[in-house]
């Protein structure tokens, strides 16, 4: 076989999947307006946009990190509706451009589904051509009308400016059910966090969680610049009514001395403002690299020993609300080193085994928040 019969093969399986969507009979709403629920985005109420941290603040924030704010890593978009097919029109701030994670991880949405009353499903992803910043995708079509509860995952690694949601003309769209508590679980940390390299939005270990646990979930991984600053902690404290702190950024810190001054100024600040609410500190998952170049394994051992110690301490002085995972573990023992794309950003498996992991620890923990 030829090499251009192979090129026209190729291309005949990347054009196929993109079929002409009849947007113009749809009805189009805004998900800003009710009965949607949006969450992931504390501040959306008083700025109208879908940014993980508040616009116009006064906190002086680094700039890597105001930046990365406007990626919408688990944002979600919950709903009832009866319509026959649904669609979506996306506007984002950029194309796709990651090596090392799919075009519908950094800009797709995904969509998982429910008959009332049962367990979400995952049935499919949004369509479309990776270099695009706009899209209109279709995420079902039955031959007639069920009603279903509708979970919408944003894309991790890109903003979205614009979102509207198609429906049949006739159709009915219904807030969702409640969350079993209404309280929301705010997870800080790194790219991990943020959801690299998850092969689509909902593998990020923060919406498999959200799968697990029946309450909001506000993902703040800042790619590389989850450094533990207190105008970050000072943010977090903002978050109305939280269920639980998780603080997972070691693996940006660099140097054992960074964390060991950041993380009791961090921790001090949520307690000021939060004195009873539970604090996770998780270390860092294992790199495939800390097993085998030379100081690594010593700086990951002295991180992972400088968080322990800070939680111990704590409860030693009478904080019985703090608490500590060890990274090292939550990726299990046996095929722990095949759990990443590049040695440090979790798979899709390595971020189910995260969340399976941390689900008993953090069921334990807002248990409290379930009891009548």
């Amino acid at each position: 076989m030829s090499v251009q019969s192979i090129e026209n093969i190729l291309n005949q399986l990347v054009v196929a999947p993109f079929e002409h969507i009849d947007d113009k009979s749809a009805k189009w709403l805004s998900p800003l307006s009710p009965p949607f629920q949006i969450a992931g985005f504390p501040w959306i109420a008083k700025d109208g946009i879908y940014r993980r941290l508040p616009a116009g603040s006064d906190v002086s924030l680094p700039r890597a990190v105001d930046t990365l704010a406007y990626c919408t890593a688990g944002g979600q978009l919950r709903f009832r509706t009866d319509t026959s097919r649904l669609l979506i029109k996306a506007r984002l701030t950029g194309a796709a451009s990651m090596y090392h994670m799919t075009a519908a991880g950094q800009c797709g949405f995904d969509c998982y589904i429910a008959e009332p009353g049962k367990p979400q499903q995952y049935l499919s992803t949004a369509k479309f051509h990776g270099g695009s910043k706009e899209y209109t995708a279709k995420f079902y079509e039955w031959n007639a009308k069920r009603t279903l509860d509708v979970v919408l995952n944003f894309p991790l690694y890109q903003g979205v400016e614009e979102l509207w949601i198609g429906v049949d003309e006739d159709a009915s769209v219904e807030a969702p059910p409640p969350y079993a508590c209404d309280k929301p679980i705010v997870i800080y940390g790194t790219s991990v966090t943020q959801g690299g390299c998850a092969s689509r939005p909902g593998m990020a270990y923060s919406n498999i969680l959200s799968r697990m646990i029946p309450f909001p979930f506000v993902n703040l991984g800042f790619s590389g610049s989850g450094k533990g600053e207190p105008e970050l902690a000072h943010l977090m404290a903002d978050i109305e009514n939280p269920a639980l702190f998780v603080l997972d950024y070691e693996g940006n810190t660099g140097a054992p001395e960074n964390i060991a001054r950041s993380l009791p100024i961090f921790i001090q600040i949520l307690r000021e403002r939060h004195p009873e609410v539970p604090i996770l500190v998780v270390s860092k998952i294992r790199n495939s690299g800390d097993f085998f170049y030379e100081g690594r394994f010593e700086m990951y051992e002295r991180r992972r020993r400088v968080q322990r110690e800070n939680v111990m301490l704590r409860r030693a002085d009478g904080d019985h609300h703090i608490h500590f995972v060890d990274g090292a573990t939550l990726l299990g023992e046996e095929g722990a080193e095949e759990c990443t794309v590049d040695g440090t950003h979790p798979t899709d498996l390595g971020f189910m085994r995260m969340a399976q992991s941390l689900r008993p620890v953090i069921e334990r923990l807002v248990n409290h928040e379930l009891r009548p």
